[in-house]
């Protein structure tokens, strides 16, 4: 089944314009704080009215602005897991499963809040209250009351934001073989991309309201184009460049030419280098080979976070960082740094 969503909607200082389909996938919404993620699984939920637009599954038309159609949220059979999960906490975990199973007879609703109790391994904890419950049992708690509202649409709003590392890796699992299971459309708004990378077969990238970049997930990673998205997915250094060549470029702010795997198209106005895409070299022949100027070394528990200056770069330019496992790097920095031309980031600023 199919979910197509274009909508618009003004607020003062904000406007929110996205578009995007999505076909029994898991697609990712990946955006910095305040670019419109959440606003946008609430429109989709009905939470939110858009202004224009058509949100459609399959063949039902949940929003369409120019039709005057808004169905109701509790009609669209869209399941909505909030950041904090949104749990009654004057009800037991039973009672707030069967909130989505009223329309079911009395012993038909005993059986499937069993059924649900068992799926999430919490067939002890039918009777307490949410506050008697840690963040990983409320999250399947409301995960079990999504299911028995048998959504065709699953909207996850930052699922893990409020838990600790441990329980997070945890739960993150947990959840994968869920989503596995489930036939419909999922939709996980995040602003990490670990998460992103972890479960999207498809992404999403939010600026300021505005799709600036979708596509295949792993994709996106390896050829980002443009330098917003090359933050939001990892990469810590940048610098302005000028093209010199078919497959050279200048690197202004470290002072280096770089030479890159594939011919520069036009408008690349940055490059870009992930800190873990250093090796050390031997001597400064070597191709994209420079010399470093070392400014500080930070331990980790597995690697070092090693932050250098190019010595022919401008002053005020930023520390570039190199990170490398401790098992490939004993404690004496080299006197130069190399990068291969297929680890080269080629990058626009804006937008074409």
């Amino acid at each position: 089944m199919s979910l197509d969503i274009s909508v618009a909607r003004k607020w003062k200082g904000f406007e929110l314009e996205v578009s995007f389909s999505s076909q029994n996938e898991i697609l990712g919404i990946l955006g910095a704080s305040g670019c419109g993620k959440s606003m946008t699984l609430k429109c989709i939920a009905g939470i939110v009215t858009p202004e224009k637009g058509r949100i459609t599954v399959g063949e039902r038309v949940l929003f369409d602005a120019a039709a005057k159609i808004c169905v109701k949220p509790q009609e669209r059979r869209v399941g909505y897991l909030f950041q904090q999960y949104a749990l009654f906490p004057h009800m037991t975990v039973e009672e707030n499963i069967g909130c989505a199973l009223s329309h079911l007879a009395k012993n038909q609703r005993r059986k499937k809040i069993e059924w649900l109790l068992n799926r999430f391994q919490m067939e002890n904890l039918g009777r307490r209250y949410p506050g008697q419950l840690s963040g990983g049992q409320q999250q399947r708690v409301a995960l079990a009351r999504i299911l028995a509202y048998e959504p065709e649409v699953l909207l996850l709003d930052e699922p893990f934001s409020a838990l600790d590392f441990h329980l997070k890796e945890q739960l993150q699992l947990e959840l994968r073989d869920f989503i596995q299971e489930y036939s419909g459309d999922v939709v996980l708004v995040t602003h990490s991309r670990e998460e992103a990378y972890r479960f999207c077969s498809q992404l999403i990238i939010l600026e300021e309201g505005k799709c600036i970049a979708q596509g295949d997930t792993r994709s996106l990673f390896q050829n980002p184009g443009l330098l917003t998205v090359a933050r939001l997915t990892g990469c810590k250094n940048f610098s302005q460049a000028r093209q010199t060549g078919p497959c050279t470029i200048f690197a202004e702010d470290w002072g280096i030419e770089l030479t890159v795997e594939q011919e520069i198209p036009e408008g690349i106005d940055y490059v870009g280098i992930r800190a873990h895409h250093f090796l050390p070299a031997a001597e400064e022949k070597m191709p994209n080979c420079f010399p470093i100027a070392v400014r500080s070394i930070m331990e980790g528990p597995f690697e070092w976070n090693i932050l250098f200056r190019s010595p022919e770069g401008k002053r005020a330019s930023e520390d570039i960082w190199w990170t490398v496992g401790k098992d490939k790097y004993g404690g004496q920095a080299p006197s130069y740094l190399q990068v291969l031309p297929e680890n080269i980031l080629l990058l626009r600023s804006a937008a074409r």
